[in-house]
């Protein structure tokens, strides 16, 4: 189904495409390695579970993704775009991370979120398995961002994320002088990349992959 199809449609399709709430993954982890498996650790480490919300807003003109750009005072993934979310508390689900975290980051109240699903897990490549929660946030609602974490708030247009022709392919050298490829999405002058995009991407693939019916 079009990504830019009527709110209501592409509302159901999409959620008809995730995993329940309380189910088992579907399908395996993507990963920051998954363009250059070669630098896939040889020994599996415990990764620490962490969730973001994929918040799906929807405008006159279709459905818009929340996204953040973290505050240029963090001292990891500095002013980087990001879902909202974060690393979850012993026992808590990862649908309540999500909430909880796009709370505490842009002042999102969860009454305002509808939840679908689960997208496909992520792992990256410092530590964390993250859990993609897709929710439907309806209008109406407020945002404030926490300065100690969030620089700024945007929205991209559902569509141009799912659109393949926008997926770029980037290469950065790493400190050990290997060369790792990323997915990379670039909209409006914001460069969206990293595990980001990689689980945009693993949505992308999830609902409009050659197997999806």
């Amino acid at each position: 189904m079009s990504p830019t199809a009527s709110p209501r449609a592409l509302r159901d399709w999409i959620a008809r495409h995730l995993d329940p709430l309380e189910a088992r993954p579907s399908t395996q982890p993507a990963s920051d390695f998954d363009l250059t498996p070669h630098l896939r650790p040889a020994d599996a480490q415990p990764l620490t579970p962490a969730a973001v919300l994929v918040g799906l807003i929807e405008r006159e003109e279709g459905y818009s993704v929340l996204l953040t750009r973290r505050s240029d005072t963090l001292r990891r993934h500095t002013g980087q775009i990001a879902l909202p979310g974060g690393r979850s508390d012993p026992g808590e689900a990862p649908w309540t991370t999500a909430l909880r975290e796009s709370h505490e980051e842009v002042g999102l109240h969860p009454d305002y979120v509808s939840l679908a699903g689960l997208s496909s897990p992520y792992q990256t490549g410092t530590g964390y398995l993250i859990t993609p929660v897709v929710g439907f946030i309806r209008p109406g609602f407020t945002l404030q961002p926490n300065p100690d974490e969030v620089a700024d708030i945007f929205e991209t247009p559902f569509g141009f994320l799912m659109d393949p022709t926008n997926h770029e392919e980037h290469e950065r050298e790493l400190p050990t002088g290997e060369r790792r490829r990323f997915y990379a999405m670039t909209h409006e002058n914001r460069f969206i990349w990293g595990a980001t995009a990689g689980m945009l991407r693993a949505l992308y693939d999830r609902l409009y992959g050659a197997a999806v019916a």
